[in-house]
């Protein structure tokens, strides 16, 4: 008896049941519906005219710079690389699929992780002290 291998395919991206083609060309009352509350609260009210401005350059180009860090991630978005401002410098993010129905500032972090080494010198005796396990 021979053994069948497996052809292991990635995954299908599917949100809510949904795949990223039907994501695509479902009107944006009906993609609201599948996203959570805060999302669905601010599609409802409608977008600013910044936010609508970043839309429309979307539809031009593949890479566009913004500050509009609290745009939600909609399927159109899906492909393109955007420069999210941080506060101090446009962060380089690649829309993938997943990121759908999250916000932009949340893949352009503010605050950088700062690893603390040693005492420095001028520490006192006290700052020093390193407890052993």
């Amino acid at each position: 008896m021979a053994l069948k291998s497996k052809v292991i395919r990635p995954k299908e991206f599917r949100y809510r049941g949904y795949t990223l083609e039907q994501l695509k060309e479902m009107p944006l009352e009906e993609l609201a519906k599948l996203l959570p509350a805060r999302e669905r609260r601010k599609i409802k009210r409608g977008f600013n005219e910044q936010e609508e401005k970043l839309l429309r350059k979307l539809k031009k180009k593949d890479a566009v710079r913004t500050h509009c860090r609290d745009m939600v991630v909609l399927p159109e978005m899906v492909g393109k690389v955007m420069f999210v401002h941080n506060g101090k410098d446009f962060v380089r993010v690649e829309i993938k699929p997943e990121m759908i129905g999250h916000r932009l500032g949340e893949f352009a972090l503010t605050r950088r992780f700062e690893k603390h080494s040693g005492p420095g010198v001028g520490a006192t005796r006290s700052s020093k002290y390193v407890p052993l396990k």
